[in-house]
């Protein structure tokens, strides 16, 4: 490739002239380049060069066998981007697109002395960056050396593509145009025929369709109605043509259909439009049209669905009397399981009642009866706090806490729950994930999972328990959609896994494959109860032995602030005469916690329902410290007593007590303290002291 320099080895003389190309010539060092230095350049080739660059149009100069590429301003405009880097090299290396065509065409010129021409020869060429067509109309002549043979071919060129593209494209307008007033014409020939032939078929299709059809104004007018108006309604074309088609409709769908009629005159059409028509015996039959208006009126075609109707209406009383039935089998199934249970339970304290009766009984041995007793109705609570949670009706606490934290506390517990000859791992990350649930039924649901698993393994294998965020979309483990992010916790056994059979129902309650005796079949339904009322969810994945993951989602939450630290209220040993407001409908509830507190020193009075509360406290509310009462009351309830205690006596703290209650199942207890049924004189001495003392304490 040529070299620039300032100052060329060889002067090119000035009367070259040839403009920029002219300017490259003599700015050139040539004596670097295989043409050698200016000076030695034979006569033929500098007078045959300025011939090329001083013409106006397209020229160019193919010098020697290797056909060296010399040319003027045009030729380097017509090479794009390929200019100037092609200048003074074989045409054959640079032009590399078109040198098929050119190349062999120089050296004919070159060998025979022949010139020729070409016109609007088209060729791909590459320039401006991109594959293009070009038209070329262009001549060859020889150029004669010293030595009488041809050294080199002149080329004069005009290019010609746009012309060429021009006409192409007018002549194509003309194929076009052409065709298009033919098919026009063969259009023209057929319309009259196709015009005639779909008339026909509409005329065909009016009169045999067993679909109504119907034209009316946007006003409601009935201009047009097909034969099928008789045989589905009974009235003849001449009853209805100029009749309101709103004196048809039955009365609840009149609006419904004016409606629709003022938006049809907006344009509006219906794929889907239903409403009643009166059949001339004065019944109704449901129609469904198709609706499509048009400038003037409005075009409908109506179909009768009044038996799928009454056959859709038929079938979905059928499938509610059978989920009633279903229901009913599933509340006998509950009560039963409840029943045998609690019967159980029962024999036990009926027993030790009756042996606590013997005069003759020994301290030891009344000791034993009486713990029995209270173990008994410590599993009694648990049963009725299991089917609460399955119900989704117990009272959570929810806070927020880090389920690893808690899984750490536990892990000694569940290795002893799981046996010596189960391996536990925990795959617990050192970063705490923290949830909002409450924390003793989640550790409760983690207790029963690892029971559920211990029987699965039959007391040998592994058992891997982990925590982490939900990872979306993770092919491992799809999550169900739930708002927001989550905490997942997992726990995975090599155990006998779970048929596809009993898949379904391992959350049902008192569902169990175990033997008689061996469990209630509440474990489960209680982690499933736990989940839902947290906003979690609980998924299983199982295969026939090869094990089982349960996988519990909770709803993530952030870091909690450091809580305050509260001294412990110290336990109430003597009432001292405090007084008081007991609120329980339940006589004998109420009569046991008239007696426990007069026990204890308080001064206790009792109201049946929050109306007589409010009355007791307008009477004189001095007399009274606290108010104590029950959730579920008949009219107002506990909660709705205490936030009017609160308005009216702000002065005077709240215990709410409950063993159910759907209220505080949705809505929590808004912030007022809540002691769980059943429960021990000193719980409710010791919650009773710590109300007055915390509300004393906020007052000050």
């Amino acid at each position: 490739m040529p070299v620039a320099s300032p100052i060329p080895l060889a002067p090119v003389p000035p009367m070259i002239g040839g403009g920029e190309m002219g300017d490259l010539v003599r700015d050139t060092d040539w004596s670097s380049t295989a043409l050698g230095d200016y000076s030695s350049w034979p006569a033929s080739l500098r007078t045959a060069l300025s011939l090329v660059l001083n013409t106006k149009g397209i020229a160019a100069l193919y010098w020697g066998p290797q056909q060296w590429l010399l040319y003027n301003d045009a030729y380097g405009l017509a090479l794009g981007d390929r200019h100037p880097a092609a200048f003074g090299r074989p045409m054959p290396e640079v032009l590399t697109d078109i040198a098929p065509v050119l190349s062999p065409q120089v050296a004919q010129v070159l060998a025979t002395g022949d010139g020729f021409s070409i016109e609007n020869l088209s060729m791909m060429m590459r320039r401006h960056g991109k594959e293009e067509e070009t038209v070329w109309t262009y001549s060859f002549s020889p150029v004669q050396g010293e030595s009488g043979g041809y050294e080199g071919v002149l080329l004069l060129a005009s290019e010609m593509t746009q012309q060429v593209l021009a006409d192409r494209k007018r002549d194509r307008a003309e194929h076009e145009r052409a065709q298009a007033l033919l098919r026009l014409s063969e259009l023209n020939a057929g319309l009259e025929e196709e015009i005639s032939r779909r008339t026909a078929d509409r005329n065909r299709l009016w009169l045999l369709s067993a679909d109504i059809m119907l034209r009316c104004t946007f006003d409601g007018v009935i201009t047009a109605v097909n034969p099928a108006w008789t045989d589905l309604l009974g009235w003849q074309e001449s009853e209805l043509i100029g009749l309101s088609l709103f004196e048809l409709i039955h009365p609840d769908d009149l609006a419904h259909t004016q409606q629709g009629a003022s938006l049809s005159a907006d344009g509006h059409a219906y794929a889907r439009f239903d409403n009643r028509y009166r059949h001339k015996d004065g019944s109704y039959r449901w129609i469904s049209w198709s609706t499509q208006p048009d400038e003037q009126q409005i075009n409908a075609v109506g179909r009768d669905f009044t038996a799928e109707r009454e056959s859709a209406s038929a079938l979905a009383a059928a499938e509610e009397a059978l989920r009633q039935s279903q229901k009913l089998e599933a509340i006998g199934q509950l009560t039963g399981g409840v029943a045998h249970d609690f019967n159980n339970l029962l024999t036990v304290i009926k027993s030790s009642t009756d042996l606590l009766k013997r005069p003759d009984l020994s301290s030891e041995r009344r000791a034993r009866y009486v713990s029995a007793i209270a173990d008994t109705v410590e599993r009694a609570a648990k049963v009725t706090s299991q089917l609460l949670a399955f119900a989704r009706r117990q009272t959570l606490q929810p806070t927020v806490f880090a389920p690893a934290e808690n899984l750490r506390a536990l892990a000694s517990m569940i290795k002893t729950l799981v046996g010596a000859e189960v391996e536990l791992a925990m795959d617990i990350p050192e970063h705490s994930h923290f949830v909002i649930a409450d924390p003793s039924q989640f550790d409760m649901a983690i207790v029963n999972m690892a029971v559920n698993a211990r029987d699965a393994m039959v007391g040998q294998g592994r058992l891997i328990i982990r925590v982490g965020p939900a990872r979306r979309g993770s092919e491992a483990n799809e999550q169900p959609m739930m708002p927001g992010d989550q905490v997942v916790i997992s726990m995975t056994d090599t155990g006998s896994g779970i048929a596809p059979l009993h898949l379904g129902k391992i959350f049902e309650p008192f569902f169990t494959t175990k033997g008689v005796g061996q469990g209630t079949g509440l474990g489960l339904s209680q982690v499933f109860g736990f989940a839902k009322q947290s906003g979690g969810e609980i998924t299983v994945d199982s295969e026939v032995d090869q094990g089982t993951t349960f996988t519990l989602y909770l709803p993530q939450a952030s870091e909690p602030r450091e809580p305050r630290s509260v001294e412990a209220p110290h336990e109430l040993v003597h009432g001292h005469g405090t007084g008081v407001l007991i609120v329980e409908d339940n006589p004998q509830v109420g009569a046991f916690a008239m007696h426990s507190l007069t026990d204890l020193g308080y001064r206790p009075v009792l109201a049946i329902n929050g109306q007589e509360a409010l009355a007791e406290l307008a009477r004189d509310a001095s007399r009274f410290k606290v108010v104590f009462s029950d959730v579920v009351l008949p009219g107002m309830t506990g909660i709705e007593l205490a936030h009017e205690i609160r308005r009216r006596y702000a002065g005077l703290p709240v215990v709410l007590t409950s063993g159910y209650s759907h209220v505080l199942a949705e809505k929590g207890t808004d912030g007022f303290e809540l002691l769980h049924k059943p429960y021990s004189v000193e719980q409710l001495s010791r919650l009773l002291c710590g109300a007055m003392c915390t509300h004393f304490s906020r007052v000050t």
